[in-house]
């Protein structure tokens, strides 16, 4: 009886052993075939539609595009507000003297002044008199710098040159004790203060005005701004300006026209002969364009609005 028991229980064993055998063999088999292989006696099929999923993030900013073609111009805008004043642009050239205007309506008559009073001025009549000579010779003095139409007799390096000085009211001043022969120029410069080459006189204007002017001044005086175009001329005018008590005073010369280019009162420009002080002209500003002398005789730029003494110079009229 436990001999058939065990042969049964062989015979399962090797069953059971075989079914493993042929599971793992299936396995196998499964395992290394095409995926369609395997999927095509499976269909699967689509599953209903899902609900709708929430609303994701923002993506981030995507890189620039290509720029477009240019469109088309657009329509005129409206009129903008008025902008701020610009700078003040360079002073223009110097105008020529305009013509002599019509002579303007007589002056109604003053009324009839007070009645004077007597007094005792016995002690008092020399110095009067003195003052009144005085007086004369400044008249002198201004009405030779005014028109400049002083002519005087003098004798230089052995040759007589002879003018005649136009003395009508230095003569009228000096009737009073004073000889009526005409003075010499040096009689002449010493009276008005001023300085005198061969061919000019110089004299300092003590009056502050800017170069235009100061140009017109001296232009309505029968002269023009001082012009030193030599080393001699120049330094007697910065020994005038020395002596003068002052620092500086304006000359002929600018660059108004164009930067950098230099001419003379005259219009003539500036050629042989300068004596800039070290590093002038420096005008980076492009506003100092006219000239000063300084007492030590250098030459510098400056703005042509400011308002300081200047030189005018005459020239000699010879008969």
């Amino acid at each position: 009886m436990s001999s058939k028991k065990e042969q049964q229980l062989r015979k399962y064993g090797t069953l059971v052993v075989l079914f493993i055998f042929q599971i793992q063999i299936f396995a196998f088999d499964v395992d290394n075939r095409p995926t369609t292989d395997v999927c095509s006696t499976h269909t699967i099929l689509p599953g209903p539609k899902g609900d709708e999923g929430e609303k994701g993030d923002r993506g981030e900013v995507g890189k620039q595009g290509k720029v477009g073609p240019k469109g088309p111009k657009g329509n005129k805008g409206p009129l903008g507000d008025i902008g701020d004043q610009g700078m003040l642009g360079k002073i223009g050239p110097i105008g020529g003297k305009g013509d002599k205007g019509a002579k303007g309506l007589t002056g109604v008559s003053g009324k009839k002044g007070k009645a004077g009073t007597v007094c005792d001025c016995g002690r008092y009549r020399r110095v009067v008199g003195q003052m009144t000579i005085n007086v004369a010779r400044l008249n002198t003095s201004i009405k030779f710098l005014k028109n400049g139409k002083n002519h005087y007799a003098y004798e230089r390096k052995g040759k007589k040159q002879e003018e005649l000085l136009d003395l009508s009211a230095a003569q009228e001043g000096f009737r009073h004790g004073t000889p009526s022969a005409p003075l010499s120029a040096s009689t002449i410069a010493v009276i008005a203060g001023i300085r005198e080459t061969d061919e000019k006189f110089y004299y300092i204007v003590k009056e502050e005005k800017n170069y235009r002017e100061a140009l017109i001044h001296c232009r309505d005086r029968g002269g023009t701004l001082a012009m030193p175009k030599d080393e001699a001329t120049n330094a007697l005018i910065a020994d005038y300006i020395s002596n003068s008590g002052l620092f500086r005073a304006f000359i002929g010369l600018n660059d108004m026209e164009k930067e950098g280019q230099f001419v003379y009162a005259d219009s003539s420009p500036l050629q042989n002969y300068s004596n800039w002080k070290e590093g002038e002209p420096h005008d980076p500003a492009g506003r100092e364009d006219c000239v000063e002398m300084l007492s030590t005789g250098e030459w510098n730029d400056s703005e042509c609005q400011v308002t300081i003494y200047f030189v005018c110079e005459f020239l000699k009229k010879r008969k």
